[in-house]
């Protein structure tokens, strides 16, 4: 007889058993009673076992998602390893799940989840969404990208949305059991990827949550950071990581003539998912020169080796998946965005692009926006307290899965609910102050801008020094002195981050271990004698010198408690050399003094009163962001440093300053 196409693969494969399990048995005399004694034990177990909860049954297996898994099972048809033809006849991996409850001819609304990762088998996100869509009465679709997984080709950051994103609606909306109406939704790589697809308004495409999107922002407004690459021209370091992880350049694959039932089948034994030797990052990332960090680590070549070498301004960040300013708009989105995640600020600035420049009227109306008081893609995991970092936030609980549901009721359903005239276009949380508050604009209607001037009595080196932040410009130009090492750099300290490997952990910290440092300014407000609510843009504007012809300056933004505290609310970072705009680069001469607008940062807060507001200043901030080796040269090839004497400049005509936007405290919009 003809072996299969899998069996044929797996002969020579030598059998190893079961799994190493041996079995004893007693001796032939032990007596009746002990069996008994033994079965009605294991029965009570058994049935105790099953009377807990849920989420306790869970927690006592050895796969977590066990039990979730089987229910889908129960309540949906599924059907695994579609092979998805798209137009240039690469095809993807795609599983389908159909509630089992449907009429035979009933068509459905579909959500969407289309990812980079793995899903064989289908748990943590992935799993209770597809649950939850199927309860809910919808036809559940997951996809890999191409070059992932099952899918064939070969992977691209993004997955070729405005083709295979617009391939795979089509498919989808054209199948039996759909109506036609698709919804997208994800969480980071599985939300940046709808961005560039939301531009290309397939007819289809009714509506979108897109949760943590930040990396699929190309450029929007200041902002020129090309998927989160970088912040203020200078390299996010978490790309070293996770392009170890996820750039699979060289992977197995099966053959292309295998049968459906066949390659699902096989997924039921492989995953295909690489098995990376685990990396000490707190070590790797110091590594020099950055082009060559993840081959340091015996990583796959390929993405990073290519994108360390670009600028921001590079044409070829205008060609990939990115969404980009100059591109339209066509869906309603309801958005999730998180206070200590990569990419605040290009987010809350591309809902504000879009409700102002969307051709789409429906679309320009038609956006939302949630910001919590979380971690990347932390969502669904609030609790009360809501811990972020080490920062109590209080009670920050939301019904997130209640709105979702909501939302797509009404776009993909047509159900009549009130979704949108109940939901507010932006509700954020203000921290400080701990609660939920609405808005119908970003930043909420009457914010005003209130400018701060960086003075000094004296040095305003580290927290002991003589730093300040006043409300009026003081005396002559003043300058501080610093002296920056590449070699030695401020170390990060929470922060909005994501991905790191273990590199660096985000949220809320203290900061006066990094204050402490000779190398960082510090510059501090008197106490505030009421509640002050700082909710929208902050930006910082510096006067600068140094002797190197190129370095950086970041900033961060903090609130100070009455018993010293220090909580970074965000923080951001700028190169010299692109001072003038990211399309060029101008370097410094020793001796001049040059006028720097940072990289805008963005928060929420409340300054309690005898709280005090306060601004750090440096050059390095790692490794959330790359050193600059200050040399003028590319950096991503140099491994030789040299140290930089940098100056901030204060008062008279070069008062380098920090604009809040306050709004009123005690009302909302």
């Amino acid at each position: 007889m003809t072996a299969r196409p899998h069996e044929r693969m797996m002969r020579g494969w030598r059998n190893t058993g079961a799994g190493g399990r041996s079995e004893t048995r007693g001796p032939s005399g032990t007596r009746r009673s002990c069996h008994l004694v033994a079965g009605i034990a294991a029965l009570i177990i058994l049935v105790t076992f099953s009377l807990l909860p849920f989420g306790v049954q869970a927690q006592n297996r050895s796969d977590p998602d066990a039990a979730l898994r089987a229910d889908l099972g129960r309540i949906a048809d599924q059907t695994r390893q579609i092979m998805v033809p798209m137009r240039d006849g690469v095809r993807l991996s795609t599983d389908v799940y159909l509630p089992k409850a449907r009429g035979k001819s009933e068509k459905l609304p579909v959500v969407f989840w289309r990812t980079p990762y793995n899903y064989n088998p289908l748990k943590g996100a992935r799993l209770r969404f597809a649950h939850a869509a199927v309860s809910h009465g919808y036809a559940f679709v997951i996809q890999n990208e191409r070059g992932k997984f099952y899918s064939e080709g070969t992977w691209e950051i993004l997955g070729h949305p405005r083709t295979d994103g617009y391939d795979a609606l089509t498919w989808i909306a054209k199948q039996p059991w759909s109506n036609g109406n698709v919804g997208t939704i994800g969480c980071s790589s599985s939300a940046e990827w709808q961005l560039a697809l939301a531009a290309m308004n397939h007819p289809a495409h009714k509506a979108m949550v897109p949760m943590s999107a930040g990396a699929g922002i190309g450029r929007v407004g200041p902002y020129w950071e090309q998927g989160n690459w970088y912040r203020g021209g200078v390299f996010q370091m978490l790309f070293a990581p996770w392009l170890y992880q996820n750039q699979n350049t060289q992977r197995p694959m099966f053959p292309a003539d295998l049968s459906r039932e066949d390659r699902a089948r096989l997924a039921t034994w492989f995953d295909l998912a690489p098995r990376m030797p685990k990396v000490d990052w707190k070590r790797a990332i110091r590594h020099l020169p950055l082009a060559d960090i993840v081959r340091h680590v015996n990583g796959p070549v390929g993405t990073y080796e290519e994108f360390i070498t670009r600028t921001p301004a590079d044409p070829a960040w205008f060609k990939g998946g990115l969404y980009q300013d100059n591109e339209d708009w066509g869906v309603p989105a309801l958005w999730f965005n998180a206070w200590y995640d990569v990419s605040m600020g290009p987010n809350v600035a591309l809902f504000n692009h879009i409700r102002a420049h969307a051709s789409d009227r429906e679309a320009r109306r038609h956006q939302y926006m949630i910001i919590a008081p979380v971690l990347h893609c932390a969502y669904f995991r609030t609790t009360n307290p809501q811990v972020t970092g080490s920062r109590n936030m209080g009670d920050a609980r939301f019904d997130y899965e209640g709105l979702i549901w909501r939302w797509f009721d009404h776009w993909l359903k047509g159900e009549k609910n009130g979704v949108t005239k109940r939901t507010p276009h932006v509700r954020y949380y203000a921290m400080g102050e701990n609660r939920w508050k609405t808005a119908e604009q970003w930043p909420p209607k009457g914010a005003r801008e209130v400018v701060w001037y960086l003075d000094g009595k004296g040095p305003a080196n580290s927290l002991f020094g003589h730093g300040r932040l006043v409300r009026h410009v003081t005396g002559k130009p003043v300058a501080d002195r610093f002296t920056y090492d590449p070699l030695n750099p401020v170390p990060s300290r929470g922060g909005g981050v994501c991905c790191t490997g273990g590199a660096q952990a985000g949220g809320a910290e203290d900061q006066r271990p990094v204050e402490s440092r000779a190398d960082v300014l510090v510059y501090t407000s008197e106490p505030f004698t009421e509640p002050v609510e700082v909710t929208g843009p902050i930006t910082v504007t510096l006067f600068v010198s140094s002797d190197a012809p190129d370095t950086d300056f970041t900033a961060k933004l903090v609130d100070v408690a009455p018993d010293g505290t220090a909580w970074n609310l965000d923080e951001t970072v700028m190169r010299a050399r692109y001072r003038e705009g990211y399309d060029r680069q101008v370097f410094m001469k020793p001796g001049g003094v040059y006028r720097l607008t940072m990289t805008p940062m963005v928060t929420s807060n409340v300054f309690l009163a005898g709280h005090r507001l306060r601004l750090e200043i440096s050059s390095s901030n790692f490794p959330r962001f790359a050193r600059n080796l200050n040399t003028g040269g590319h950096n991503y090839d140099e491994a030789e440093p040299r140290i930089a004497h940098n100056v901030v400049w204060r008062g008279g005509p070069q008062a380098s300053q920090v604009t809040l936007t306050v709004v009123s405290h005690d009302k909302d919009e």
